[in-house]
């Protein structure tokens, strides 16, 4: 009975590890006016981060949400016929981030025909890369940082383009270009965490991350924000097979955010990657009080008995 005990915590083990854990998932709200603070019903608002993107329209009374984000860097364009506003934020779980909005003609007045054009080039490779045609927004962007070359911005959105195609050389030396000509920026390190992470580079995933923290000025306190950055160096380091540095993480995580079943989840997970099985019982059950009706509470629950059995007598 006890040899079958094991069998099936083992097999549990191993779907455990294999399982490559998420970064965090939060939400984006907010409130879109025109310049008489009037509502705008109907605008089309869309989020742009390093992971993905949404898309989504406010209701009667201005009014937009956004759920299942991971956390992280986005910015947030709304358009309503020729009024455009455009606003970044930071999201983390547990806490929304709120981007409220006042949509305002677009700025091409006094713009010479040349800059128009580089602006509607511009925009055009912006739109085909939310659209996910990323070979078309690849071509415009490259046009458009051969008149503009000290483009940050078009040289971010090319990395993001050539990483949803799985081309990390390109990515990578694309996103350097826009650390190299804005290095205040997160965005592109947050880009480069995640080619290097595809890509089994750990350490350099990881310094990248901690860069992009910095940058975000969310390295202080015991907030959200701080929970949110130590818990994504958790998940870089249990990818990395690290996993008493990433146990690190994740505890000081949830003491951060006790509220934060992610990171409950993963310190489970990785203190029972170390055959700590008291401390992986500890945080799963309360990942199960924080967060019962999460998709992998079922295999949660089914699996703790086992466990419990082993705890010492």
């Amino acid at each position: 009975m006890r040899t079958h005990l094991y069998r099936g915590v083992l097999a549990l083990l191993v779907a455990l590890v294999f399982s490559a854990p998420a970064f965090a998932q939060g939400i984006v709200k907010g409130k879109v006016v025109d310049e008489k603070n009037q509502p705008v019903v109907d605008a089309k608002v869309v989020i742009q981060g390093t992971a993905r993107n949404a898309e989504t329209k406010t209701n009667n009374r201005g009014e937009y949400v956004q759920v299942g984000l991971q956390s992280g860097p986005y910015t947030i364009t709304v358009t309503k016929d020729k009024l455009i506003a455009t606003q970044k934020v930071n999201v983390t779980q547990g806490t929304p981030a709120e981007a409220n909005l006042t949509l305002q003609p677009q700025a091409t007045a006094g713009m010479s025909p040349e800059q128009k054009a580089l602006q509607e080039a511009a925009g055009s490779a912006i739109d085909a890369l939310r659209a996910g045609r990323d070979d078309e927004a690849i071509q415009k962007l490259n046009e458009v940082i051969v008149k503009l070359p000290t483009c940050s911005d078009c040289y971010y959105n090319l990395g993001i383009a050539y990483t949803h195609k799985q081309q990390w050389p390109e990515a990578e030396a694309a996103l350097k270009k826009s650390v190299e000509l804005k290095p205040t920026n997160p965005d592109p390190y947050n880009g480069l965490a995640n080619v290097y992470n595809a890509q089994k580079r750990f350490d350099e995933a990881l310094a990248m991350n901690s860069k992009a923290t910095e940058l975000s000025g969310t390295t202080g306190g015991a907030g959200g924000g701080n929970a949110e950055s130590m818990y994504n160096q958790g998940v870089v380091l249990f990818n990395a097979g690290k996993y008493a540095d990433a146990k690190v993480q994740f505890d000081a995580a949830t003491k951060a955010d006790p509220n934060n079943a992610n990171a409950f989840y993963q310190l489970g997970m990785t203190a029972l990657n170390l055959g700590q099985i008291p401390d992986a019982v500890a945080a799963l059950q309360t990942f199960l009080k924080l967060a019962p009706s999460d998709p992998k509470a079922a295999q949660v629950q089914s699996s703790l008995p086992a466990l419990q059995q082993m705890l010492p007598k």
